[in-house]
């Protein structure tokens, strides 16, 4: 096993993401305040709320909380849900019940960094890349290609970070049916299901797909309560479920008794979450569009097909890493630049940035970068 890399991301953001005055790259949805989350409880959760103790919970997860979520799926049981605390959690332990030192994964790019580096902490690694010459494509073919004897892990995230891709249902089906010939497990990171621009190309969760596939999620995203601190993962396969807990039993053991009240109270109130947030992002894109139409010499923009983070071209002569550094130090507007991105698998485009669409209120951030542009001549 080999030693982790600095997280690229986690590093970035602890030095600018509560010190940036404008954070115009956030990944989730916008946030609610506790009592409008308590709004949204029934009597019998408010009651759980107002009568909680803080003594351990069960490592697998509050059952009123699992079986909130297995109603999110067409055919998982509450049995099927073990939660973590978020969703970097039950990434990592996946990944380390999943893989050992004599097998191979197969990991798409760009990623969440996490995807890609654990793997390689464990196993050897083949990176597939979106094409963004193809506005990021998935190659089906090249991912059989990819495939070996041992592959025990295809690792996939729709709507992707940073991209916003989501790829046709059909493929992903056809994915879901490659993996289970091969006797290989399909990780799917689904943190921004619920927030395409089309709904009606919202993909089936892997979990649903096959009884092998792990389906990935969290409240932090889509919901937009990162606070929580809690996420799970969906798989069929009691047995690997039972690995799972096991794992769990070296990091955190339980989660937290409050977060996971509250975590029961907005999956229940998921889908008027997500209405919500989907409302957000519909209004901010105009906001958008009209932005990046104001300077075509500087930005190659496209809005996402999902979730509320973008990855538009920077065109500049200076390279989008000295703009983006620039940007925040000198007007407090914080992207993320594309070397957070890179990938160690495939090659990665070295002039684009992340932004957020999923933040009320984005007209002052985009002033101050507007405002900022006009300094430069």
């Amino acid at each position: 096993m080999t030693r982790l890399p600095d997280f690229r991301l986690e590093t970035y953001f602890s030095r600018w993401e509560f010190t940036a005055r404008h954070h115009l790259t956030a990944s989730d949805a916008q946030t609610m305040t506790m009592p409008e989350l308590l709004a949204l409880a029934d009597p019998e959760d408010l009651r759980a709320w107002e009568t909680l103790s803080f003594g351990y919970t069960e490592t697998f997860g509050d059952p009123g909380l699992r079986q909130a979520i297995a109603q999110m799926y067409t055919r998982a049981g509450a049995d099927d849900v073990i939660c973590f605390a978020g969703a970097e959690e039950a990434l990592y332990l996946a990944m380390q019940v999943l893989l050992g030192p004599d097998d191979h994964a197969v990991v798409l790019t760009p990623n969440y960094q996490a995807a890609e580096t654990v793997p390689l902490s464990l196993c050897e690694v083949t990176g597939v890349a979106l094409d963004p010459a193809r506005d990021w494509a998935l190659d089906l073919d090249e991912v059989a290609a990819a495939l070996r004897p041992n592959t025990r892990v295809v690792s996939v995230n729709f709507p992707n970070n940073p991209t916003g891709k989501v790829i046709d249902a059909a493929d992903f089906a056809a994915l879901a049916r490659l993996c289970d010939e091969r006797g290989i497990r399909l990780f799917s990171d689904e943190v921004y299901r619920g927030l395409e621009r089309d709904p009606a190309r919202t993909l089936p969760q892997a979990a649903d797909l096959s009884e092998r596939a792990l389906s990935l999620n969290v409240t932090s995203k889509s919901l937009g309560l990162p606070g929580l601190r809690i996420g799970w993962i969906t798989c069929r396969d009691r047995e690997l479920r039972s690995r799972l807990e096991r794992a769990k039993h070296y990091t955190t053991i339980c989660n937290s008794a409050p977060s996971e009240v509250l975590a029961r109270i907005a999956v229940k109130a998921s889908e008027q979450i997500l209405a919500r947030n989907r409302a957000v992002i519909a209004a901010n894109l105009p906001v958008f569009d009209a932005f990046f139409a104001r300077f075509p010499e500087l930005f190659d923009w496209r809005a996402p097909d999902g979730g509320c983070v973008a990855y538009p071209r920077y065109l500049g002569p200076d390279g989008v890493e000295a703009f983006c550094t620039e940007l925040v130090e000198q007007a407090g507007v914080l992207l993320l630049p594309a070397s957070i991105y890179r990938s160690e698998l495939t090659a990665t485009p070295a002039d684009r940035f992340r932004i957020g669409l999923g933040r009320r209120d984005p007209e002052p951030a985009l002033a101050a970068f507007t405002d900022w542009l006009g300094t430069r001549g």
